[in-house]
């Protein structure tokens, strides 16, 4: 066995991270969400009040897990939208390894759980190549997704690196919440049983808050009536719980609305029962999430590893997410830029069952973004807005009590999302190494505030740091901040007219002193123009030295260049009867480039079952056989759905079913014609009259023989997986422009 090299008493280490989730929905600083957990180890330990991360989630999360900046590590934005700019590459360099690489050579056992969302998505599928998922970059171990998101329901999984279905249905009371605790109490005991001499790195990164908001309906009931009254009311209430806990100084100001962002009593009062209830069921899922880590948490102190295990618990790797835009039943319908209207939401969600359906397996809801606003209370912004705090400042709780006093008084000083590994370095008298698996590494970026954990008086390390998401952006110094908010409110519907010509170059630059005014509530450009100027020289310097130019560069391919965005280089593919699993991302895009699917199948008398489905229950497409009769689906994220279905059953025997579809225009988005035909003879057409120009979900799948993930069509959600009553002997899938 390998010697260990580190201290005899080295801590275990446990991080937990939630998903898109604000400052002011716990309860434990004003909220209204109950948070039992985080509440308790910010009473056995100490908070940090001004914690920042990079208002968005795999610029965080790779940040977090190297102690590097976003930009220099290529991870400006998702993996999904990667482009050929340095800083916006998608890919974790070897010059910059993650912590758990370390932390494993220097002797500890390593894990993760959860959301991974820093592996590029081309390299996410079963046949990998897996150079760049989470256990070969350090972690011993693996459990969760490696998407941005997943159903709570029906997630695509990976353990280590093959993919694997979930333990039990939602039927069976399944929740990915649960799951990720079960499975990391199961590796906690292996550990004991196993390694009990080595201390344990566990990376706990549930996919709750980010949408689809799923949780069970009890859990959302607990929560009814209590957000009747509207986000600004909200908002008025957790700022004032806030001063009186002491999370934000009695000094800080509530900011306003931005006049883009719809007051509650601008919502019609027909819709109004819709939107409290998406807050409803977004709360129930955050309380469940808490619940489970200290299920974790529970374990540990079981284990007896409770006060030498060091956790941290930093609750949202950004802001509040706006994404669900005016709320929504499917949210990648926004994220396509298909405009819809609240009431289309509810009519579509009628037929579901009504309001009891969201937060089920039925929908993909989440919330209106008044909530997300509402969320990052007392501050300007949210998910993707690097300029204001909204989506920067997330609140952090550490416990270690071995070695923490508890303090109820919060660590005012300014700590990022970088200083976490070289703060656990320095606890464990590690040097940074300067080579790692034979790369020379890149200097860290983060500095430590170990002292700050046992002093709260400790000098402020970290002086100077630059935010940037999507061209919004920001630069931090020593208690000074300037911003610009950027090319795009992240809450308004569609592309934002005029933003193709856009350019940094003329955007308005906004001054705060952070030191006198915690809320950004009070700009200063126009009074202090050369310290304004002072900080944009600041900006562009830290900009150059981390390979944030082009300023925006993350727009490339969503707003200039959609037809960029991550695919596979074929145009033609083969498959056998029984794929399974296959991301959507690098599968064919049946959804609308032009194409042909040819299956080859055996057919029983009056056969059932899938043939093939693309997506799940909030967008895809599907062809099935139903009591002999060929369907097929197109199911534009619930609120409409093209239904195409034979007059006659198709009879026993070997057939080859065709489906062909062919774009009306060239216009993304534009209609479909949908045509089947079984040995040479056309059966059934249709037109789809709006289509989805990108992706029908984040981490749903194509499966051929079966639907394995979200049901795409409710005719036969009921039946799931539904499996093909046949046999399969070929798919052939062609681009046929």
């Amino acid at each position: 066995m390998k010697p260990s090299r580190l201290p005899d008493d080295a801590p275990n280490i446990l991080v937990v991270l939630i998903d898109d989730a604000g400052p002011g929905l716990p309860d434990t600083f004003g909220g209204e969400v109950k948070t039992d957990t985080l509440s308790r180890v910010l009473g056995e330990g100490i908070g940090f009040n001004r914690f920042h991360t990079t208002a968005m989630c795999s610029p965080t999360r790779a940040s977090l897990l190297t102690g590097r900046n976003h930009h220099r590590i290529g991870n400006a934005q998702i993996t999904e939208l990667a482009n050929d700019w340095d800083g916006y590459a998608g890919e974790i360099p070897k010059s910059s390894a993650l912590a758990p690489e370390v932390l494993r050579d220097y002797g500890y056992a390593t894990s993760a759980f959860g959301k991974w969302h820093n592996t590029p998505t081309i390299e996410t599928g079963a046949a990998g190549p897996f150079h760049n998922w989470p256990t070969n970059i350090g972690f011993e171990y693996f459990y969760g997704f490696l998407a941005g998101e997943a159903s709570q329901y029906e997630p695509n999984l990976v353990r280590n690196t093959t993919s694997v279905l979930p333990p039990k249905t939602p039927e069976d009371g399944y929740h990915l919440s649960e799951d990720l605790a079960d499975d990391a109490i199961d590796w906690l005991r292996n550990h004991q049983a196993y390694h009990p001499d080595k201390p344990f790195f566990m990376y706990w990164a549930t996919g709750c808050m980010h949408g689809p908001h799923h949780i069970m309906k009890e859990w959302a009931d607990n929560y009814a009536g209590r957000f009747d009254g509207g986000w600004d009311e909200y908002r008025e209430l957790v700022f004032e719980r806030a001063k009186e806990k002491g999370w934000i100084p009695g000094t800080a100001e509530l900011t306003e609305r931005d006049p883009r962002m719809p007051a509650w009593k601008d919502i019609p009062e027909d819709e109004r029962a819709f939107q409290a209830r998406l807050m409803e069921v977004a709360a129930g899922f955050a309380e469940h999430a808490d619940v489970q880590a200290g299920r974790l948490i529970d374990e540990i102190e079981r284990l007896g590893h409770g006060a030498n295990t060091l956790i941290l618990y930093i609750w949202g790797d950004n802001g509040s997410s706006g994404e669900g835009q005016n709320g929504t039943i499917s949210e990648l319908l926004a994220q396509n830029g298909i405009p819809s209207t609240t009431s289309q939401h509810i009519e579509a969600l009628h037929e579901l069952g009504g309001l009891d359906a969201l937060g089920s397996v039925k929908v993909d809801n989440l919330y209106h973004a008044g909530w997300a606003w509402a969320g990052s209370t007392p501050y300007k912004g949210m998910k993707l807005l690097a300029s204001h705090l909204g989506g920067t400042r997330n609140p952090m709780a550490v416990r270690w009590p071995q070695e923490i006093v508890p303090d109820t008084t919060p660590r005012p000083q300014f700590v990022h999302c970088t200083d976490l590994v070289p703060t656990i370095y320095d606890l464990l008298g590690i040097t940074p190494p300067r080579v790692v698996n034979g790369v020379h590494q890149d200097p860290i970026d983060g500095s430590s505030f170990a002292e700050m954990l046992t002093n709260p008086e400790a000098e402020e390390t970290h002086k100077t740091q630059y935010f940037e998401i999507m061209g919004s952006r920001a630069i931090y110094h020593d208690g000074w901040m300037a911003s610009a908010f950027g090319p795009r409110a992240p809450w308004v519907p569609g592309v934002p007219a005029g933003i193709t010509e856009w350019t940094p170059d003329h955007d308005t630059w906004e001054l705060y002193h952070l030191a006198e005014d915690w809320t950004q509530a009070h700009d200063l450009a126009e009074r202090y123009p050369e310290k304004l100027l002072q900080m944009k020289e600041m900006f562009a310097i830290e900009a150059a030295k981390n390979s944030v130019f082009p300023v925006g560069g993350a727009l490339w391919v969503p707003i200039y260049h959609p037809e960029d965005m991550i695919s596979t280089p074929y145009r033609s593919w083969n498959f056998t009867g029984d794929l399974r699993r296959m991301p959507e991302p690098i599968a064919p895009r049946l959804g609308f480039r032009a194409n042909r699917v040819t299956i080859n199948a055996a057919i029983p008398e009056n056969a059932s079952g899938v043939l093939y489905a693309l997506g799940g229950v909030g967008g895809g497409l599907t062809c099935y056989l139903d009591d002999g009769y060929l369907c097929y689906e197109y199911n534009l994220f619930i609120i409409d759905r093209t239904k195409i279905r034979t007059t006659a059953r198709l009879g026993a025997g070997n057939a080859e079913i065709v489906v062909e579809t062919q774009p009306v225009s060239t216009a993304p988005g534009g209609p479909l014609t949908v045509t089947l035909t079984v040995n040479g003879a056309e059966v059934a057409s249709d037109t789809v009259p709006v289509s989805a120009p990108g992706l029908f979900s984040a981490n749903d799948c194509l499966d051929i023989g079966t639907c394995l993930g979200g049901a795409v069509s409710n005719d036969y959600a009921d039946r799931a997986p539904f499996p093909f009553t046949g046999m399969i002997e070929s798919v052939n899938v062609t681009y046929t422009s």
